[in-house]
């Protein structure tokens, strides 16, 4: 743990805070520790559920940060593991991740967000892609909000700049629920500690169909699941797991997971 990335575990709970005053900001330096963390979180079998916050509420995070471009910091530079804020690209992630967006997200901080599984904000958040102002391209946006969201409404978002606020966010069903912001971790930490007791091969199996299933057709992406050509479906349907799903519920009793 450093001053400007923050971890706290709770039991299989993890919970990443970015704490880079004054706008949150993510520099290379950033992006590869936040890399590093998601990665280890990824690989650990003790661990289940991510959160992922920052400090302050004004700001969620202001995305790329421009001073450190201007002392040097090249916008295809060595990102780490992950690509931007070290959620964005990592591979085989098939865990549930957590976004608590407290204050503006922005750009890149907003592209964070859109990261996560689930996304909790509080009332006064809002969210906008800056980038056609600077005549550039916000890229890992460009690619998923049109996935999340009407695409004509993606698209004013993306052609525009314009700010959009948490209960349009919510109307459009870009995040999960608005709350208070003296609410919003409490939300998020319920949720991740439901999460968590859940059942983690059903998990690794819905993110990895879902990933997938987004560049190919419905009939593919059965065929696929039922001939268990994906890895983590091939894990679940012969675990123990599976077998005590099934079990618990014909015994009327809750399931004990065990992640094998």
């Amino acid at each position: 743990m450093s001053e400007v990335v923050k971890l706290r575990r709770d039991g299989a709970v993890l919970e990443l805070e970015l704490d880079r005053p004054k706008a949150n900001a993510i520099d290379l330096a950033t992006s590869r520790e936040m890399g590093e963390a998601f990665k280890a979180f990824r690989d650990d079998p003790d661990l289940r559920v991510a959160i992922v916050s920052t400090a302050g509420d004004r700001f969620f995070s202001a995305g790329w940060d421009l001073k450190s471009a201007a002392d040097g910091d090249a916008v295809d530079g060595d990102y780490g593991v992950g690509g931007f804020g070290g959620l964005q690209e990592l591979r085989d992630l098939n865990k549930p991740v957590i976004a608590a967006v407290n204050g503006m997200a922005v750009g890149g901080g907003f592209e964070l967000a859109l990261s996560a599984d689930l996304i909790y904000c509080s009332e006064h958040s809002t969210f906008a892609l800056p980038e056609i102002r600077a005549g550039t391209l916000a890229d890992a946006a460009t690619v998923k909000l049109p996935k999340r969201i009407p695409y004509h409404v993606a698209m004013d978002l993306l052609f525009t700049g314009r700010w959009m606020d948490a209960q349009e966010a919510q109307r459009w069903g870009l995040v999960n629920e608005v709350l208070a912001s003296d609410k919003l971790m409490a939300r998020a930490r319920e949720t991740a500690r439901m999460l968590a007791s859940g059942p983690p091969l059903v998990f690794a199996s819905i993110k990895e169909v879902a990933r997938a299933a987004e560049a190919m057709t419905f009939q593919d992406a059965m065929n696929k699941i039922t001939k268990r050509q994906f890895a983590s479906v091939d894990v679940l349907y012969d675990s123990e797991d599976n077998k005590e799903g099934a079990l618990a519920f014909a015994e009327k009793r809750d399931p004990v997971w065990k992640g094998r």
